[in-house]
């Protein structure tokens, strides 16, 4: 993967992150008993897709971008992105038990924005992303 083609995908896969998690935000504070009916419905079904799809293999692409930016020391890195690949597994896991539900209501929402994991999973990507942009300069 060149250096380029890893910030393309690896800006893809933030921009469905954060998206996911700023539709989060806004969709709990609607105070909803669920999706069903709503406005915005498939628009939060959408973006936690999105979010869901992203996680997938996303320690492998930071590793390809970081092998691409020669990013180290190698044993601290692949003992991060460990973390950051079992933290997007647990995400994972969270998204698709909501996705799942018939009606997804403000409350889950909420209470899977304030979930430990998914906090940590952006906590990891902030992290490496400063590290490959400071590989960057």
């Amino acid at each position: 993967m060149t250096p380029e083609a890893a910030r393309e995908e690896l800006s893809r896969r933030a921009d469905a992150i954060e998206g996911g998690y700023e539709m989060m935000l806004a969709y709990a504070a609607q105070g909803l008993a669920t999706d069903q009916g709503a406005a915005n419905s498939s628009q939060l079904r959408d973006h936690l897709q999105r979010f869901d799809t992203a996680l997938t293999g996303l320690a492998q692409t930071y590793r390809a971008c970081a092998a691409a930016l020669a990013v180290g020391p190698q044993d601290a890195l692949d003992g991060f992105l460990k973390t950051l690949e079992a933290d997007a597994a647990t995400t994972q896991a969270a998204l698709r038990l909501v996705l799942g539900q018939a009606g997804i209501s403000s409350q889950m929402i909420d209470n899977l924005n304030a979930s430990i994991h998914i906090r940590a999973l952006l906590t990891d990507v902030f992290v490496v992303d400063e590290i490959l942009k400071s590989a960057r300069a």
